[in-house]
């Protein structure tokens, strides 16, 4: 299976989308200048798409972190309880 968030984020991808659109704009005719201001443009796009991603799974990773944190803490607050019962008997 293609890992999407990994392709997204690759700066090799992007580098080759930017290679392969400013010479394709050249070759149109268009102007340097122009080509250049467009893999610009994609280039900044590229970075913020990245850092959305990254993002996303930064918070992602938080999340199940702190899930299993309370799970834990709630296991160890359960097993202190029985514990504490157990004595008593």
């Amino acid at each position: 299976m293609i890992d999407w968030k990994r392709k997204l984020t690759s700066r090799k991808l992007w580098m080759a989308i930017i290679g392969f659109v400013t010479g394709l704009l050249v070759f149109l005719g268009y102007s340097e200048q122009t080509a250049t201001q467009i893999g610009s443009l994609i280039m900044m796009g590229a970075s913020v798409l990245g850092y959305i991603i990254g993002e996303g799974l930064s918070d992602t990773a938080t999340v199940d972190n702190a899930t299993y944190v309370t799970i834990d803490q709630a296991t160890n607050d359960a097993l202190e309880e029985i514990e504490e019962k157990e004595e008593d008997v």
